[in-house]
């Protein structure tokens, strides 16, 4: 038999216990934007463009990636409040001291934050346990502080896991993460300190993947999220289902790919009465008040 990660057990999503979203809603849909920062000439910081990382210091990767604060976050914003959105912002802590009014402009809206590390300068994958237990717990610290609550989510930058990190995740007090894209539908994880859920994200449909890594054109980008959406709409009818749509500022906050996917979100909010427009925090909490049994691993 192969080794096992020993988090979870194999679920047949066709085979499991019904339930809804509130309201009766079938399709629950979250967007979850990214807002990241770098050092400059040092760390991570590759671009994804290119077929190997350019050399340092890499002014034009650097200058890419502080567009998405300087104007797409911005940008993104402005988008959000026409169409009534919600987001999750997936944050680097130390976008607290580079531009923290731009954090604080999500966050009066009602915005979840959710832990996105302290910045995707650095991996958790290289670093040793006591490393990895300081740059989680530093980072929770720093959004507790600015925020005056603790995250309730995680993604690790580059979705990179060790062998610990959901044991110290749950022992900072994480009630879900979004690192394994493994489901439509959160799935409760083993953890030396009880249950972390798995909300989903999506790995494969993301706008760093798909436009960036893949070179797929906007057009064809913002198709494949409406063809996303219209395929789970009618799956819902038989299963809950949930639609997670990834952003990053540096990405979608340019020009000519936010006015394709303005067209993704008109086609959505479309569907609003039909479907749970949320943020990843409440789709965990309302998990957390399903009956057990009901969603995989939570017996």
């Amino acid at each position: 038999m192969l080794k096992s990660h020993g988090r979870y057990d194999y679920s047949a999503i066709s085979r499991r216990p019904d339930y809804n979203w509130p309201d009766g809603k079938r399709l629950a849909v979250h967007f979850s934007l990214n807002v990241e920062h770098f050092a400059f000439g040092e760390g991570l910081g590759n671009d994804y463009g290119a077929a190997t990382p350019p050399p340092q210091p890499s002014v034009r990767s650097y200058a890419w990636r502080d567009y998405g604060n300087r104007v797409g976050a911005w940008r993104l914003l402005e988008l959000a409040q026409t169409y009534d959105l919600p987001y999750a912002l997936l944050t680097n802590t130390e976008l607290y001291d580079y531009c923290p009014d731009m954090i604080k402009a999500f966050s009066e809206r009602g915005d979840e934050i959710v832990g996105h590390g302290r910045t995707n300068a650095e991996r958790q994958d290289a670093m040793n346990y006591d490393e990895e237990r300081e740059c989680i717990f530093e980072a929770t610290a720093t959004i507790e502080k600015h925020e005056g609550k603790k995250p309730m989510g995680w993604l690790a930058p580059y979705l990179a896991q060790t062998h610990d990190s959901l044991d110290l995740l749950k022992e900072a007090g994480y009630l879900y993460m979004m690192d394994w894209s493994l489901d439509d539908q959160p799935v409760w994880f083993r953890t030396k300190h009880g249950p972390i859920l798995s909300v989903p994200y999506a790995h494969d449909l993301n706008d760093s993947l798909e436009c960036v890594t893949r070179k797929t054109p906007s057009q064809l980008y913002c198709e494949n999220l409406v063809d996303q959406f219209d395929e789970m709409l009618e799956e819902s009818v038989r299963r809950p289902l949930v639609m997670p749509i990834v952003l990053h500022s540096f990405i979608l906050g340019q020009p000519y790919r936010l006015r394709q996917f303005r067209r993704v979100i008109e086609h959505i909010v479309a569907h609003r009465n039909q479907i749970w427009i949320t943020r990843p925090g409440d789709i965990c909490r309302h998990i957390e008040a399903l009956p057990k049994g009901i969603v995989p691993g939570s017996i």
